[in-house]
C-alpha cells in the first residue's frame, strides 16, 4: 500500500489505510478501464477493490470510499442487499462524511450535494465532475465545450455531429449509419 500515499489528499492516508487493513482487503491500482473508475469484488472470502490511476487524488478518494462502501456493506449484510441500495447509500454517506472537510470548498459543495441521494456512479453527477475535473492535471475537451453543428470524434474513433441538448444529453448524428444517438455532455471529444 506503499504506492497509495501518492494518489489520496495527504490527510486522507492514514483513514484510508486503516479501513483497508481493518477489512484485509487487497487495492489493486489499474490503468485506466473506460466503463469504471473503480471496483469492488469478493472473491474466496477476500475484498478486491482496484481503482483507474488516471484520477486526480480528491475523484480518487471519492471512487475508493465508494468501492469501501460496498466492502463495509459486504461484511454488514453478505449478498442479501442490492449494490446501491439503501444500506450502500448510508454506508457512503457516512464514510464521505468523515472525509468531506478534506476537500477544497468547491468540491465541498458539490459533494455535499451529492451525498443527499449519491448514485450508483459519481460520473452521473455532471456538476461534481465537472468541479472535479478542475482539479485534473490535462483539460480535455468536452461535447459540451463545442457548437452546435461541429463535427466531433470521440475516443473509440467515431464521428459524430453535435445537434441540440435534450434534457441533459445532446442528439448527436453518427457519420457512420446517420442515427441520432444522446451523449453525456462530458464526453471527451476530439475535434
Amino acid at each position: 500500500m506503499q504506492g497509495l500515499d501518492s494518489f489520496l489528499p495527504q490527510d486522507s492516508i492514514a483513514k484510508i489505510k486503516g479501513l483497508l487493513k481493518k477489512y484485509d482487503c487487497q487495492l489493486s491500482i489499474k490503468s485506466p478501464r473506460s466503463t469504471k473508475l473503480g471496483d469492488y469484488k469478493f472473491y474466496k472470502g477476500k475484498h478486491f477493490i482496484s481503482i483507474n490511476n488516471n484520477l486526480n487524488s480528491y475523484a480518487f478518494l471519492i471512487t475508493l470510499v465508494h468501492e469501501i462502501a460496498h466492502m463495509i456493506v459486504r461484511e454488514n449484510y453478505s449478498n442479501r442487499v442490492l449494490p446501491h441500495g439503501k444500506e450502500w447509500k448510508y454506508t457512503f454517506k457516512i464514510l464521505m462524511l468523515d472525509f468531506l472537510p478534506l476537500f477544497p470548498e468547491n468540491i465541498q459543495k458539490q459533494l455535499a450535494l451529492h451525498l443527499k441521494n449519491p448514485k450508483a456512479s459519481t460520473s452521473t453527477d455532471i456538476a461534481l465532475v465537472k468541479v472535479l475535473r478542475e482539479y485534473d492535471n490535462k483539460t480535455i475537451l468536452t461535447i459540451e465545450d463545442i457548437p452546435i453543428g461541429s463535427t466531433f470524434l470521440i475516443p473509440n474513433g467515431k464521428a459524430f455531429i453535435k445537434g441540440k441538448k435534450v434534457r441533459t444529453r445532446f442528439e448527436c448524428i453518427s457519420l457512420r449509419n446517420n442515427k441520432t444517438y444522446l451523449i453525456s455532455p462530458l464526453a471527451e471529444v476530439m475535434i
